[in-house]
């Protein structure tokens, strides 16, 4: 297991509601790598719910979403932009269920299309959402130039 530095918070202006540690309305999400899957250790909170004590389906697509994000930029070495998410919702997601796990992998690049497998596990470590997310890939200047990415050696800083 490798902790995954976040290198765009030094970027004035910077305030991702997925990943920023400073956005208090935002979702705080840090990373590791574990092999071949990006993955995240989550702590929900009460005003994330939907139903009383239930996560909201739309945090939980924003999660596996963010997630997938960076696993391209980790994994892929560039960044991209969603192009298509498909979700299954198996099972409820409770807020005081314990820390959420979730996991994304690259299952196939073809052509400027990634294709990722994410999955949500709650506090007891049962699969409650899964899916694929499809990341449109920019080529690594554009990346650098347009969208601030700073190079996959810098998410590993602390190696």
């Amino acid at each position: 297991m490798r902790k995954i530095t976040n290198p765009y918070i030094s970027i004035e202006g910077y305030h991702c509601f997925g990943c920023c540690p400073d956005n208090q309305m935002g979702l705080q999400m840090n990373f590791y790598e574990e092999g071949e899957e990006v993955c995240c250790r989550w702590t929900p909170r009460g005003y994330y719910q939907g139903y009383k004590n239930m996560l909201h389906g739309g945090i939980q697509a924003t999660l596996m979403d963010e997630l997938a994000g960076w696993t391209v930029s980790v994994k892929l070495g560039t960044n991209g932009v969603t192009y298509h998410i498909d979700l299954k919702y198996r099972k409820p997601v409770l807020v005081t269920g314990g820390d959420i796990l979730l996991k994304a992998r690259i299952m196939k690049v073809e052509k400027r299309i990634a294709t990722l497998s994410v999955a949500l596990y709650d506090g007891n470590n049962t699969l409650c959402s899964e899916g694929t997310c499809e990341y449109f890939v920019l080529p690594e200047e554009k990346a650098r130039k347009e969208f601030y990415y700073p190079g996959k050696e810098k998410f590993f800083s602390g190696d």
